[in-house]
């Protein structure tokens, strides 16, 4: 991992085009007023702005902002300036020095309010948290990034557990890939877990699935996929949002299947498990597929998108007009992607009678990124194949970080009746 990309949330990015998107919008507004131009000009900027929101979202993103303050560092302890995200219950990863140290955060201990006199006096309301340990670099303070990844390296490094580096072949080229063994070693005629990382991430974030796959006796194969760190790019170096990645996920699986797996069951966060529903849907070795678990996933983009957009304040209408951009035949002239993106065939609220396997979603009922909203409309339409488990204060794919022993259980009592 390169250390000015200082991973964090996955999906955390697609808010950040849109407040830049925002800010945009407010800078264009004004030159055109100030201008006098206000029609011809307005309608052009609207148009470049609602470009800009929808560019964003299929770039992906090579520097992520620090958004957390670490004040002071003790040996057992560290503390933060208070926030929403520092004042989260769960455990989780902070990144400082521009990605080169992560440290391992507990629950939070107390909260030092300004007014104590002495030191917190002079930081302002503080959090402190438990300090479980620094995987790599040293912890002092100073800015740094709040994250859901509360493991970082390969599966040896960050958990203990036998892996091997292997290659998955797609028809983007080379993916690197982990291959990590069950707990027996076996792993000829077994169910295969293939795990797929949401938009922005890598192939760090599933590691925190790794232990309970491991105890379960299942082979874990952790792919890339294109425009990942370290993958091959796409033609175009863009996001499909699944529309195109799903590709390299059936690479993935046919790789699990010739080297003696099975059958499978795919596991995704965030635009994971948009990529993970278009390979269901799309990939012939589909029916090789047993279960799915989506954890914060992206069922319907036109959704999130809009939410995005409300949160940020860019205008209804140019979010909408962006989101349309990226569907038509303007998108690769516009927007550098490959081809328009079918967002109906990303919308699986409304394919819901299209599923055909057993999917188990796990969703935070404080996501802020990906609302639960499409994930309760799904669930309600298809009982006799969805189960959603919320979590509640559980942010973007922090579920797992809120409460680590239900999510493992639950996703071993799922998987469990499926292998």
């Amino acid at each position: 991992m390169s250390a000015p990309s200082t991973p964090g949330a996955p999906g955390g990015d697609v808010a950040a085009a849109a407040l830049r998107a925002a800010s945009l919008t407010r800078a264009v507004v004004r030159s055109a007023v100030v201008g006098g131009a206000v029609g011809l000009v307005a309608s052009a900027a609207a148009s470049a702005v609602a470009a800009h929101f929808a560019r964003r979202v299929v770039t992906p993103e090579k520097v992520r902002l620090d958004d957390v303050k670490v004040l002071a560092v003790e040996p057992d302890r560290v503390l933060l300036a208070a926030s929403d995200l520092t004042l989260a219950p769960g455990r989780y990863g902070l990144w400082t020095d521009g990605g080169a140290t992560h440290s391992q955060l507990g629950d939070v201990i107390g909260v030092e309010e300004p007014g104590a006199g002495g030191q917190a006096q002079r930081r302002g309301r503080a959090v402190v948290r438990a300090l479980l340990g620094t995987d790599s670099g040293v912890l002092r303070p100073g800015p740094g990034r709040w994250s859901g990844w509360f493991h970082t390296g390969d599966p040896g490094r960050a958990l203990g557990l036998p892996f091997d580096d292997v290659i998955v072949s797609s028809p983007v080229g080379k993916l690197p890939a982990w291959l990590v063994h069950p707990a027996d070693g076996e792993l000829r005629d077994r169910v295969w877990a293939v795990l797929v990382h949401g938009r922005g991430g890598t192939r760090e974030e599933c590691l925190r699935a790794l232990p309970v796959l491991h105890r379960l006796g299942v082979p874990a194969l952790v792919p890339s996929y294109r425009n990942d760190p370290g993958a091959p790019t796409s033609v175009s170096g863009r996001y499909g949002l699944g529309d195109t990645e799903w590709v390299d996920v059936e690479a993935a699986v046919l790789h699990a299947l010739d080297a003696g797996a099975r059958d499978v069951v795919l596991i995704g966060w965030s635009m994971g498990g948009a990529i993970v529903l278009s390979h269901l849907s799309r990939s012939w070795t589909a029916d090789r597929v047993r279960a799915v678990v989506l954890d914060g996933p992206v069922l319907d983009w036109r959704t999130v998108l809009q939410h995005q957009a409300r949160v940020h304040r860019v205008p209804p209408t140019l979010g909408r007009a962006g989101t349309a951009l990226m569907g038509s035949p303007l998108a690769r002239a516009a927007l550098g992607v490959e081809g328009p993106l079918d967002l109906d065939r990303l919308d699986w609220v409304t394919r819901a009678e299209e599923l055909r396997v057993p999917v188990l979603l796990l969703h935070g009922e404080a996501d802020a990124v990906v609302p639960v909203g499409p994930s309760r409309m799904l669930a309600a339409a298809r009982p006799d194949l969805v189960t959603l488990l919320e979590f509640p204060g559980a942010g973007h794919c922090r579920e797992w970080n809120s409460d680590p022993d239900r999510w493992e259980r639950e996703v071993a009592r799922f998987l469990l009746e499926h292998l």
